[in-house]
């Protein structure tokens, strides 16, 4: 199946950018180390594009991020950085000798409605309790919104500088592994929906928040009269183990709250869609001038960017 175009509204938007790893293995089984990575190459990402990160959930064998971008480009810069770099780290760590993602991220377009962007939030803070994975979300062992949210304190990680490891090593040096260590620091941006809030008052909003995601986690694992795996036995897991069963689901092209915003948002894909298609069939025809629509990225051609005229709509 072909790839949808990858577009997002003018102005910016808020996405949530989802990655699986390959055939669902847990390659993102928690630990000390691959955390501080993590974070370290969230930072770094963020910082170099200027990203806003708003919320992320890291699993075992997938992620999702909730990001403030401008334009697909910079999304696309972004997650390239990341991607590569925490594959990279993942295979030193397990060993893992194939690829390391089993296909290109996934970014769903968030309205502007406060409850889509607040669902969206919850949904972020409910995974490892959701799941079935532990009881409470200070219970999981791996990188998580949640606290950072809830204190609002930024978060260090590291960013290994493996060019310098290198060229140490042609230098017929043993390196220290922590001499190639370089502090990274995430500090979060708050939802868009809320951005007027204090941040006090947008910690307390948090804290209102992971109470429900808790009390609904476990009202469900009360209804299927399963008990949680437990960080213990998630902290077992052999990280190129496959799980039995994989739960997958469609995911929708936008995530909006009413269907007016949803069916608004589909039209102007389907705008985008026509104008880009009419210009690919232009440059067919050896025609370089065809008008590709903004946001595009033209068959090897540069990406087509608008004109900054104010700040981000997700700012």
């Amino acid at each position: 199946m072909a790839r949808l175009l990858r577009f997002i509204p003018d102005g910016g938007s808020l996405v949530e950018v989802t990655t699986r790893t390959i055939q669902s293995r847990f390659l993102l089984t928690p630990t000390p180390e691959l955390n501080r990575i993590v974070i370290g190459a969230l930072a770094r990402a963020s910082r170099r594009f200027k990203v806003g990160v708003v919320a992320y959930a890291f699993l075992g064998n997938h992620y999702h991020l909730l990001l403030g971008i401008e334009d697909a480009d910079q999304l696309s810069r972004f997650m390239n950085l990341f991607n590569s770099k925490l594959a990279r780290e993942v295979a030193r760590l397990t060993g893992w000798k194939d690829k390391i993602w089993s296909r290109r991220y996934q970014a769903i377009v968030v309205s502007n409605e406060e409850a889509a962007q607040v669902a969206r939030l919850i949904y972020l803070l409910g995974n490892c309790c959701k799941e079935g994975l532990v009881a409470r979300i200070e219970e999981w062992p791996g990188v998580h919104c949640a606290p950072a949210l809830l204190t609002g304190a930024s978060l260090q990680g590291i960013w290994i500088n493996r060019t310098q490891e290198y060229l140490a090593r042609q230098r017929g040096k043993t390196p220290d592994p922590q001499q190639f260590e370089e502090s990274e620091t995430l500090t979060l941006v708050q939802l868009p929906c809320w951005k007027h809030l204090s941040p006090e008052q947008y910690r307390n909003q948090i804290a209102h928040l992971v109470p429900q995601v808790e009390a609904a986690a476990e009202a469900q694992r009360k209804e299927s009269g399963k008990k949680p795996l437990g960080r213990e036995a998630i902290l077992r897991q052999e990280p190129t183990a496959e799980p039995q069963r994989t739960k997958k689901s469609p995911a929708p092209r936008f995530h909006a709250f009413r269907a007016r915003v949803r069916q608004e948002l589909y039209g102007f894909y389907a705008e985008f869609v026509v104008a880009f298609r009419a210009a690919g069939e232009t440059l067919k025809t050896g025609d370089r001038t065809a008008a590709f629509p903004i946001g595009s990225f033209p068959p090897h051609l540069p990406f087509v960017r608008a004109i900054p005229s104010a700040p981000p709509a997700w700012a």
